[in-house]
């Protein structure tokens, strides 16, 4: 098994080879076919999420031990099974659920596993899919793709199943309100390709990219500003702007959202560049507004997310294949932002 893994927080990946594994009781032994390089994968090499004012929390404060294989956005092919596995055959291909949870406490009981306070994700706590093979907890975790190629499923892992999940957090919309897309990397721009699948509203999109606006507005966004321009434009959209869902999470597109969402709206921070935010606690109730997190989605999600993709006209991700071998390229070019939707990765 060729593995490319952190071996030490804050440099390159390191090729790794071990024996292939053997799946036990309820485990599968998955060949791997694709894994999308999500940003995400940056903070886990880099070993720590910035909090602000100075302080962060390490993968290793997590229960992250090295090495460990980084990669959550997976698609394979089923190759060996544990004796305890009933509904899987060999040769089954799907993508491969990564947010998993201890399968004990009540947030796990309840199908929200990440909730779990204990969580054994792939590619973080669990190795993932930079690699050939992979061992899956359990074979409910692989959900058929479909129609679509593995290459074109592999997103839908992480980068789709955030946007969805985002979208469902913010209450049904109509036609004349908008909803505000902060960043329109690979999760801002699934946010985009997905929201006329379950939202009314017009979508306006805010990036400090220009590139990436002309690209946003492409891919169906009514309008597209810059931080600034939004701030200008804001009162053209008075009342209207129902919900926010931020991509990029960090203090400045937060205190962007918190000054143009209407009253009553429901602003959901998703992206992990970190930070720390200062909300004046009388302006909350005041004006009614709703602050949510979303982290990724459930299984139920990604079941749903897959039937709606194969179902309806959704437009795909565009996404580019490079092989295994070239892992620290495509990080170094997602870190730059130089990636037009996603970098997939073939082993």
């Amino acid at each position: 098994m060729k593995s490319y893994q952190v071996t030490e927080f804050g440099k390159p990946l390191e090729f790794r080879a071990y024996d292939i594994p053997t799946p036990k009781d309820e485990e599968l032994l998955v060949r791997i076919m694709a894994c999308g390089v999500c940003h995400s994968d940056l903070h886990l090499a880099d070993g720590f999420f910035d909090l602000g004012n100075g302080k962060r929390i390490t993968l290793a404060d997590r229960g992250t031990k090295l090495p460990f294989t980084p990669g959550h956005e997976i698609t394979g092919e089923v190759i060996s099974v544990g004796k305890d596995v009933t509904n899987t055959s060999i040769g089954d291909k799907g993508i491969v659920f990564p947010w998993i949870g201890c399968q004990k406490c009540l947030a796990c009981k309840n199908q929200n596993e990440t909730l779990c306070e204990n969580p054994k994700f792939l590619g973080a706590r669990l190795n993932g899919g930079y690699s050939t093979h992979i061992i899956v907890p359990h074979e409910r975790y692989l959900v058929p793709y479909g129609k679509l190629n593995p290459f074109q499923a592999a997103p839908y892992a992480c980068s789709g199943l955030t946007a969805y999940s985002a979208l469902k957090k913010i209450p049904k919309t109509t036609s004349d309100e908008f909803i505000v897309i902060i960043g329109a990397g690979g999760v801002g721009t699934n946010g985009i390709l997905l929201s006329p699948h379950i939202h009314n509203a017009q979508i306006i999109v805010v990036d400090n990219d220009s590139s990436k606006r002309d690209l946003a507005k492409t891919n169906g966004a009514k309008y597209c500003f810059s931080p600034e321009e939004i701030l200008e434009k804001s009162s053209l959209f008075n009342s209207k702007i129902s919900g926010i869902i931020d991509f990029v999470g960090n203090e400045n597109t937060s205190n962007l959202g918190l000054t143009i969402i209407k009253k009553g709206g429901t602003f959901v921070i998703v992206g992990l560049y970190g930070g720390s935010l200062s909300i004046s606690l009388p302006l909350i109730p005041m004006r009614s507004i709703n602050i949510r997190g979303s982290y990724v989605g459930e299984l139920r999600e990604l079941i749903e997310l897959v039937e709606l993709i194969n179902s309806k006209n959704v437009r795909l991700l565009n996404v580019t294949k490079q092989k295994l071998n070239s892992a620290n390229d495509a990080m170094n070019k997602l870190r730059n932002g130089e990636v037009d939707g996603r970098i997939v990765l073939e082993p």
